[in-house]
C-alpha cells in the first residue's frame, strides 16, 4: 500500500486485509473492552500516583522548612490534600498539598502567633472556603485581573527566593523580604561552604535533569527532578556535619488555639489565607483541566470550581486540626499528575496514601536529607513563580502597572496589602481609560465630520461640547461614534446639540453606535468590524457611480478605504508593536481557500494570533509528493521549526468544492493534467479511506449530535482526519509531537449552520462547540 493511501492504524491482532470484510464481533466484546479499559486506567493511576508522591515529599518538607513549621506539618498537608481534597474536590486530576503560594503568609503567622495559632487560622480559613463553595462564588475568581494574579505569585516567589537563599548560604531568613534583601550582602560575604555546595548541586540537578540527552534523558523523565535533586544533594552531603531533617515522633496533635490578637488582625489573617489559597486552587484547577483536555479522548470541562473550593475548605479544616500546613491545589503537582498519565481522582488519593505510609515507615530515610537541599528546592520554586512569559503577556495587554504594583505591594507590605494595591491601580487605570476620549473636527467638501474615539462618558462631555461648537450653524455634520459605550450625560449632551443644530437649519447624521443610522460613507464600503453584514449591501454604488459594475474593484477599494478610516486607527498601535517585535503566533491554521471561511471570525483571532495556510481542499501533501507541492510543507516547516507554534489545526468545511470534485471523479487521468487536477490527487487518500469505512463510518468518523448529512459531508470529515495523518508523516511535526511540545487538532465548520465541530481522534467523533463562556486561566 502506498504511503499516501495507508489505512488507519488498527489494534493488534485485529488487522485484516482491506478487501476482506471485518471479522464478526461477539456480544461479549463490549464488556471485555470495558474491563480492559478499567484495568488500564488503574495501572495509569497507580503509576501517576507514585510519580506525584515522589515529587510531593521533598516539596512538602521544603515548604514546612521555609515557613518555620514542624517538618511533619508538610507531610500532613500533603496526605490530607491528596486524600480529603482528592475525594471531595471538583477537579479530579488536581493534586493538593502544602500551599507554596502561602509560604510567606504562613511564615509570618508562625513567627507572629506561633504554630498552634497558625493551625487555628488554617481551620477558620477552611470554614470560610467551605461557606464560599456552598454559596457558589468560585467563578468570581475569573473576574480578578490576570495581572493581579501574576503579580501576586511573582511577589510571593521573590519573597520565597530571597528568604531561602539565606538558608542555602548557611544562615537563617529574617521576618520580611526587605530585611532579607538588606542582610543578603553580608550573608554572601561569609557563606557556609558545605551548605552552599549542597544548594548548588540541588539547583544544578533541578535545572539540568530534564535536559539530559539520549537514553539518560528517557530515564530522567521517569524520576521527578525534585526527587533526583534531593537524592543527589543527600549523597554529596554524606559524612558532612550539616543540618538535616528532624522528624519528631508521631503523637496526637495539640488542638489549635486562637491567636492572642485583635479581631481585625485575626480576620485579616483568615481572609489572606482564604484568598490566596482559594485563588491558587481555582486557577491551578482550570489550568490542570485544560492540560488534561489536550490529551486524545479526554473529556473537557470536567472541573467544578464550587465543589473544588468546598473540598479545599474541608481539607484545610482537617489539616489544621491534625497540625498540618494550609492546603491548596498546585499547578506543579497537578501538571505532573496529568503528564504521568492519571485518568481519575484515584491517582490523587493514592498519592496521599503513599505520603502517609512514607511518613510512618521511612522517617529514618527522610532524616538523611540536608536542610540546604530543601531550601534550594523551594528557592527554585520561588524563582519559577516570577515568569517572564507572564510579564510579556501582561505588558502586551498594557497591564504592567497593575502587575508591578501588586508585586511591589506583596514584597513591601504583605500579600493582602499587595492585592489591595493591585486592585486600586487596576481601578485607576480603568477610570483613566474611560477618560481617554479623542474628539476631532474636520472640514470636508460636503460638510463637517466630528469623530469621537474612545468611551463617551460624562468626563468627556466638556471636550465634546467644545468640539461641536466648532461646527457652523446650518452646516451639514456627520458625527461618528467609534467607542463601545456612551453614558446618559453624554447622550443628553449630544442629542441637545443635534436638536439645536437642526433647529437652526443644519443637518446632523449620527453613526457608529448600534441602532443609529450609519454615518455617511466616504467611499463604497462602510462595514464596521463589530457590525453584521448581509451580502455587503453597504457596497451598493451611489447614484453618481451607477455606471460602475458592482463586481468591479470598486467594492474592494471601498473596503480598503473604510479600513483606513475606521479600523486602522484602532489597530495601528498593535500592528506597530508586531512590526517591532516580529510575529509570534501560537497556532498554525490549515484551512480551505473557500471565500466563505473567514478564519479570524471563526476563531475570534486578531493580528499576530494565527499563522494561516489556505489551499483548495485544506490538503496537506505527505512527504515524498511532487516537488511542486512544497509550498504547504514549507509553510508547515517554517511554523513548526522557526515560529515554534504550539498547535496545528486542520479545518474542513461544508460545501467544499474540492470534495465535490473528488466525489464526482473530476480528477481524470490525463496525459497532461491541469494544475488543479494534479493538486486534487492529494485528496484521493481521503476518498479511498471513506470508501473503506463505508457509509456508516464503522465507528471511525461521525458527528456527535446528528447523523452525517451525505457523502459530501462525510468526505470532508474524513479528509480532516487523513490530512492530520499526512501532517504526522512530516519529520519536523512528528518530532515535536513526540516531545509533547506540539498538538494537532481537527476541525469542521458547517457554513449553513455557522457551527464549528472539533475532532476527538480517540473516538473519531466531531463534537459541536457550544457558546458557553470558557473559564479564564492564567
Amino acid at each position: 500500500m502506498s504511503q499516501t493511501e495507508k489505512s488507519p492504524p488498527q489494534p493488534p491482532h485485529t488487522q485484516h486485509h482491506p478487501e476482506l470484510p471485518p471479522e464478526p464481533r461477539t456480544a461479549a466484546e463490549p464488556g471485555s473492552r470495558t474491563k480492559r479499559a478499567g484495568r488500564a486506567a488503574w495501572r495509569r493511576d497507580l503509576s501517576a500516583s507514585v510519580v506525584v508522591f515522589l515529587l510531593a515529599v521533598p516539596l512538602s518538607l521544603g515548604v514546612a522548612l521555609a515557613t518555620g513549621a514542624p517538618l511533619q506539618a508538610g507531610l500532613v498537608a500533603a496526605a490530607v490534600g491528596g486524600i480529603v481534597a482528592g475525594l471531595l474536590g471538583g477537579a479530579p486530576l488536581q493534586v493538593s498539598g502544602a500551599a507554596t503560594g502561602l509560604l510567606a503568609v504562613t511564615a509570618d503567622l508562625v513567627q507572629r502567633y506561633g504554630w498552634r495559632a497558625t493551625c487555628a487560622v488554617t481551620v477558620l480559613a477552611g470554614l470560610v472556603q467551605l461557606a464560599l463553595g456552598a454559596l457558589r462564588v468560585a467563578r468570581a475568581t475569573s473576574a480578578v485581573s490576570p495581572a493581579i494574579v501574576h503579580g501576586l505569585l511573582a511577589g510571593i516567589g521573590a519573597t520565597i527566593a530571597v528568604g531561602q537563599l539565606h538558608v542555602v548560604l548557611g544562615g537563617s531568613p529574617d521576618g520580611s523580604a526587605l530585611d532579607n534583601a538588606t542582610a543578603l550582602p553580608g550573608q554572601l560575604a561569609h557563606p557556609h561552604a558545605i551548605a552552599l555546595l549542597i544548594g548548588a548541586v540541588t539547583v544544578a540537578v533541578l535545572i539540568g535533569w530534564g535536559r539530559l540527552p539520549g537514553r539518560a534523558g528517557r530515564w530522567a523523565r521517569v524520576l521527578p527532578a525534585p526527587l533526583a535533586a534531593v537524592l543527589a544533594a543527600t549523597a554529596v552531603s554524606a559524612g558532612t556535619s550539616v543540618a538535616r531533617v528532624e522528624l519528631p515522633s508521631w503523637r496526637v496533635p495539640e488542638l489549635p488555639a486562637l491567636p492572642d490578637a485583635s479581631v481585625p488582625a485575626l480576620a485579616a489573617a483568615v481572609l489572606t489565607v482564604t484568598l490566596v489559597a482559594g485563588m491558587e486552587s481555582m486557577l491551578s484547577a482550570v489550568a490542570v483541566d485544560r492540560l488534561a483536555a489536550e490529551r486524545p479522548g479526554a473529556p473537557a470541562g470536567r472541573v467544578r470550581l464550587n465543589r473544588e473550593l468546598a473540598g479545599q475548605g474541608v481539607a484545610n479544616v482537617v489539616s489544621g486540626l491534625l497540625g498540618g500546613l494550609p492546603v491548596s491545589g498546585g499547578a506543579m503537582r497537578g501538571s505532573a499528575n496529568v503528564r504521568a498519565g492519571a485518568v481519575t481522582r484515584r491517582a490523587t488519593v493514592l498519592h496521599g496514601v503513599w505520603v502517609l505510609l512514607c511518613a510512618g515507615l521511612l522517617a529514618a530515610a527522610l532524616e538523611a536529607i540536608p536542610l540546604a537541599a530543601l531550601a534550594a528546592l523551594v528557592m527554585v520554586v520561588g524563582v519559577q513563580m516570577v515568569s517572564f512569559a507572564h510579564i510579556r503577556h501582561v505588558q502586551r495587554h498594557r497591564e504592567f502597572p497593575v502587575y508591578a504594583a501588586t508585586l511591589g505591594g506583596v514584597v513591601l507590605f504583605g500579600v493582602l496589602q499587595g492585592v489591595v494595591t493591585g486592585i486600586a491601580v487596576a481601578v485607576f487605570l480603568a477610570l483613566s481609560r474611560l477618560t481617554r476620549t479623542r474628539v476631532t473636527v474636520t472640514e470636508e467638501p460636503d460638510g463637517y465630520r466630528v469623530r469621537v474615539s474612545g468611551q463617551l462618558t460624562f468626563l468627556a462631555v466638556p471636550r465634546l461640547t467644545r468640539a461641536l461648537a466648532q461646527v457652523p450653524a446650518r452646516a451639514e455634520a456627520v458625527v461618528e461614534l467609534c467607542g463601545s459605550f456612551m453614558d446618559h450625560a453624554a447622550y443628553e449632551a449630544l442629542q441637545s446639540w443635534a436638536a439645536a443644530h437642526r433647529a437652526h437649519g443644519g443637518r446632523v447624521t449620527l453613526g457608529g453606535r448600534p441602532g443609529r443610522p450609519p454615518a455617511k460613507p466616504a467611499g463604497a464600503h462602510s462595514c464596521r468590524p463589530w457590525t453584521p453584514w448581509r451580502s455587503h449591501h453597504c457596497t451598493r454604488p451611489t447614484p453618481d457611480e451607477a455606471s460602475v459594475p458592482e463586481n468591479s474593484g470598486n467594492q474592494l477599494l471601498g473596503g480598503v478605504s473604510a479600513f483606513q478610516r475606521h479600523t486602522a486607527p484602532l489597530v495601528r498601535e498593535e500592528l506597530a508593536r508586531l512590526a517591532r517585535e516580529g510575529q509570534r503566533p501560537t497556532q498554525l491554521f490549515l484551512t480551505c481557500a473557500d471565500s466563505r471561511l473567514v478564519t479570524s471570525m471563526i476563531t475570534s483571532s486578531g493580528p499576530g494570533d494565527l499563522f494561516t495556510v489556505r489551499n483548495v481542499g485544506n490538503l496537506m501533501p505527505p512527504p515524498g509528493s511532487d516537488a511542486s507541492c512544497d509550498s504547504v510543507a514549507a509553510a508547515v516547516e517554517y511554523a513548526v521549526e522557526v515560529l515554534r507554534v504550539g498547535s496545528i489545526t486542520v479545518c474542513g468545511h461544508s460545501g467544499c468544492g474540492a470534495m465535490a470534485a473528488l466525489l464526482g471523479a473530476a480528477v481524470p487521468e490525463e496525459a497532461e493534467p491541469t494544475p488543479l487536477a494534479r493538486w486534487l490527487r492529494h485528496g484521493r487518500p481521503s476518498l479511498a479511506r471513506m470508501q473503506r469505512i463505508g457509509r456508516l463510518g464503522r465507528g471511525e468518523v461521525a458527528l456527535s449530535e446528528r447523523p452525517v448529512d451525505d457523502d459530501h459531508e462525510r468526505l470532508a470529515l474524513v479528509n480532516v482526519m487523513q490530512q492530520l495523518d499526512h501532517l504526522r508523516a512530516h519529520s519536523c511535526v512528528a518530532r515535536r509531537v513526540a516531545e509533547g511540545s506540539l498538538t494537532l487538532h481537527g476541525m469542521y465548520f458547517h457554513v449553513g449552520e455557522a457551527q464549528t465541530y472539533v475532532l476527538d481522534e480517540a473516538t473519531g467523533r466531531f463534537g459541536a462547540v457550544r457558546g458557553e463562556p470558557v473559564p479564564l486561566t492564567v
